[in-house]
């Protein structure tokens, strides 16, 4: 049996367009015409193929084996429709190892290039992973690893960073992502040819995808501001980064030296007034202003929790109010020796240190004084010294009450209804007097009478 002409020279172009050696081709092809052979009726045991590559020539060799597995006997057996056979399995076998050249290009192609930045075009999309289509190769997008609420259309082009790339028997899988920092960290390199030739370098990255990011930069050169170098002209380069991340926000920020001033700086657009850090424990207290606490927090505490990740101490973010009520409460805040006066206008002012007399402690006095200045002589010469010294007092506390009664602010308007009432039964005792003098008047007329 022969191969046809057109077959040796089909594969010396696979050899040089696909990279797949004539031999590697001649040898699968002798492994599977064996096998064909074993199945043909009246085949040995065991057998081989030999293929001559310069004239297409195919021999058939039956084998008989001893115990032992030894070659005792070799002839020749080519079936006479062997060539029939022959073509079919040549078809198989060279598509297979097709597919298997094409397979280890492309793991040749990828092997290394984890952290690589690729552009590909959304072929499937489903809840669990999405597939991009490479040109050369498919590329594998987990649910995880995409951006959350991010919608992938198919045929849209989009960049993704390259995780693995593993090989499989099916295969090489290569896995990619969008939902990792590192991705921002690429899409940022090609806008800023400045992190490119090293002026400017990427320090820390914090990212919560979807949502915000925090990029921490340096400049190596004095002359360059790596702020502003990130951003671009009215935000030109950072835009571009924004619009691949479907809106997500991206801070950029200065790294310092200085962890405090790290702190504050990753804690933007907040004002920061103090940062206390504490190395050992790797903390850090944060104070602002009232109206600046809500801003510093973030929302659902994001912006806290990116300064956090990015600085990697553990902030604790505090309002003067909430600070000041520690140190008065007599926590450690600015120093335990550290003594909160309280001024005086605060005690003048103080309506709780002060005793109200009530609306009818005020009426009494005042009904008691009335009754006292209208009380005659004769009942006045009675009174003890006692009762005289408590009467001449009374006019002072009086007028010392309403005095206290005006400056809070009280109105008093039971005032005549006491003074009435207080009256009252003072004018009925001065009307009994005078009945006790005529009776007394009449009981010694009646005694001169008779007398």
């Amino acid at each position: 049996m022969k191969l046809d002409f057109q077959v040796m020279e089909a594969l010396e172009l696979l050899e040089r367009e696909r990279g797949v050696p004539v031999d590697t081709i001649l040898d699968a092809l002798a492994n599977g015409l064996v096998s064909a052979y074993k199945r043909a009726p009246g085949a040995a045991e065991e057998a081989r193929v030999v293929i001559d590559p310069d004239a297409g020539d195919i021999v058939v060799y039956a084998q008989e084996l001893d115990e032992d597995g030894n070659v005792v006997r070799e002839w020749e057996d080519t079936p006479e429709d062997f060539g029939r056979i022959a073509a079919q399995t040549a078809k198989q076998v060279i598509a297979q190892r097709l597919r298997d050249a094409k397979r280890e290009q492309v793991f040749d192609v990828y092997e290394g290039r984890e952290g690589d930045l690729i552009t590909g075009i959304v072929q499937q999309v489903d809840h669990r992973y999405s597939i991009l289509d490479l040109g050369d190769a498919e590329a594998l997008m987990p649910g995880s690893e995409r951006i959350p609420y991010e919608r992938l259309d198919r045929g849209n082009r989009v960049k993704a960073l390259i995780l693995e790339v593993r090989g499989e028997t099916k295969g090489p899988q290569i896995v990619v992502s969008r939902s990792h920092p590192d991705f921002v960290r690429r899409l940022l390199e090609l806008e800023v040819p400045e992190l490119l030739d090293g002026t400017i370098e990427i320090k820390a990255i914090a990212r919560e995808p979807g949502h915000r990011t925090k990029i921490a930069v340096s400049s190596n050169d004095p002359n360059v501001d790596p702020k502003g170098a990130c951003v671009g002209a009215r935000g030109s380069r950072v835009r571009q980064v924004v619009n691949e991340l479907r809106g997500e926000k991206v801070d950029v920020v200065q790294w310092r030296e200085d962890t405090a001033q790290f702190i504050a700086e990753a804690l933007g657009p907040a004002k920061v007034q103090e940062v206390r850090i504490d190395d050992e424990e790797e903390e850090a207290v944060v104070i602002v202003s009232d109206h600046q606490l809500s801003l510093a927090i973030g929302r659902e505490g994001q912006n806290a929790r990116l300064a956090a990740r990015l600085s990697g101490y553990r902030v604790d973010i505090r309002s003067e109010s909430q600070e000041r009520g520690q140190v008065e409460d007599g926590e450690p805040g600015f120093g335990d020796d550290q003594v909160v006066e309280t001024p005086a206008a605060e005690i003048s002012v103080d309506a709780d240190s002060v005793a109200t007399p009530t609306t009818e402690e005020t009426a009494a006095d005042e009904g008691e004084a009335v009754a006292l200045d209208e009380e005659p002589d004769l009942e006045a010469a009675a009174e003890t010294s006692a009762e005289q010294v408590t009467a001449e007092e009374t006019p002072d506390i009086e007028a010392s009450t309403v005095l206290a009664v005006e400056e809070l602010g009280i109105e008093n308007t039971d005032d005549e209804t006491s003074r009435e009432q207080a009256a009252a039964p003072v004018v009925e005792e001065q009307v009994e007097v005078p009945d006790d003098d005529a009776e007394a008047g009449l009981a010694s007329e009646e005694g001169s009478e008779q007398a």
